[in-house]
This record gives C-alpha cells, structure tokens and sequence, in this order.
C-alpha cells in the first residue's frame, strides 16, 4: 500500500530520532545540480572530496548568500564543468539521508535538480573557488546503465530512477553504512 505525505514526514522524523538516540551527528545540506542527459549519458563530476568522493556526481552546490537557485546552477555548473548553462527546465526537489560508515553523521541531502542545455565549449576549471578548493575533478559523459550504488552519488541513483521511470521516484532514500571511497 503506497504511503501517503503524512506518513513519508513521520517516518523521515522517526528516523531522525533514532539517529539522535544512536548518538550520530545530523546535518543537512541543500544544493542546486544540472542534469545533462545526451545519447542516454549523463554528465557527471568525479568528487574528489566528501562523501561522494571518488564517486560520479552532478554538477552543482551550494547557494550563496543572495542568489536565485538559477544564478546557483549557472554558478556552480561554470566552475565544475567550465561550461556555461544556456537554458534551465524542469525544476524539481527530492532528498537522501546519508549514514556514513566511519563517521557517526547522517546527512539529509536536500536536492534541487534542473535539466539543463550547456554551450558545448569548455572553459578551464578553477583550482580554487569561493568556498574553497574545487571538489570536481572534471567531467565526463557516463552510459546511464554504467552507473551504480558502487560509484555515483545518491544524486546521481536519483537520475537514473528517473530515466528508468521508477514509480518510486520521488521516495526519499537513507543510504545506511554509506562508504566513502578514499583510494580510486
């Protein structure tokens, strides 16, 4: 029987709560990523630190102080990809709890995802950018069905539920014992 709203926000809060009581740390983050999607690749970052290091991921980040979650994406995407966005659509917002399997952190991945249109010519990537180090390693084009729990982002498995019309989609996922790779 499918859940309903209700339902879906008390478990995410039950959750929460035995988290709290296991002693694990919580936080949230909120972020604005691009979904590039041609010839059934998408593109995708490789992580070079974080959680999702060493893992494929999208491009995008965090919002700064004062901007539009458009000006975000253009942002984020310029200084990850060095590619300039020409057209936004399709807005839409999921979320992921994220147990990682050293640390006693849990992470509510809150998600706004865009598809997006890029100029197809890149732009060197910036070593640093305004909230540190640059955390993409570059990108790359990746055959949807090469993508796995095993290598990409819980961002990413959301993209591929998607183009895979999972009935589910819109279901928050918990990742329990998420592994960070430190070695690729």
């Amino acid at each position: 029987m499918p859940l309903d709203s209700a339902t879906k926000a008390e478990l995410s809060d039950v959750y929460c709560e035995v988290a709290a009581l296991a002693g694990l740390a919580q936080l949230k983050h909120f972020g604005v990523y691009g979904v590039a999607i041609k010839n059934q690749q998408l593109l995708v970052i490789k992580k070079n630190q974080g959680p999702y290091k060493n893992r494929y991921d999208l491009p995008g980040g965090s919002q700064e102080m004062g901007e539009s979650m458009q000006e975000t994406l253009v942002r984020e995407l310029l200084e990850e990809t060095g590619l300039k966005v020409l057209s936004t659509k399709n807005s839409r917002v999921y979320s992921a709890w994220v147990h990682e399997q050293e640390r006693q952190v849990v992470t509510h991945h809150i998600f706004n995802l865009y598809d997006v249109e890029l100029d197809k010519e890149a732009q060197k990537l910036p070593e640093f950018v305004a909230d540190g180090k640059n955390d993409s390693d570059g990108i790359l084009w990746k055959s949807l069905a090469e993508l796995s729990e095993e290598n990409s982002s819980p961002l990413v498995l959301k993209v591929t539920e998607e183009w895979g019309n999972n009935p589910h989609v819109e279901k928050s996922k918990i990742y329990k014992n998420w592994k960070v790779i430190k070695n690729k």
